[in-house]
């Protein structure tokens, strides 16, 4: 299931966590520019890049979590967000759903599970 031309923009404060997930959609085929940290770079990068989807974790270094970033993105740029997270707690899940995303995943997530959330924002997008 290789795809071309869909950019992944991945939001991960866990630094191993972000280059692991970001080689494994590389190897699918997807575009992952550099593994963003900050939910204040998030919304730099996605200004700038405008990615295809943005796979948000919630909490971030710096002074903006997901969920506002995820908002922000949502509401100025129109990309779809995957929010990614490794906290199961249904008042999280519900502020999550508040921003509209495509999918809520957790962290350990099959890869499939992961896939088929980006290639259903890719056509959200598209």
């Amino acid at each position: 299931m290789k795809q071309k031309n869909i950019t992944v923009l991945v939001v991960e404060d866990e630094v191993l966590i972000g280059l692991m997930l970001a080689k494994k959609l590389r190897s699918l085929g997807y575009l992952v520019p550099d593994v963003v940290t900050t939910g204040e770079r998030a919304v730099e990068t996605a200004a700038r890049d405008r990615p295809t989807v943005v796979l948000m974790d919630v909490t971030l270094a710096g002074d903006m979590n997901g969920l506002e970033a995820a908002r922000q993105i949502r509401n100025e740029y129109g990309i779809p967000i995957i929010i990614f997270t490794g906290y199961n707690d249904s008042l999280l899940h519900e502020q999550a759903r508040q921003v509209s995303p495509v999918a809520v995943l957790a962290k350990m997530s099959p890869l499939s599970d992961i896939v088929a959330a980006i290639e259903k924002a890719a056509n959200i997008s598209s």
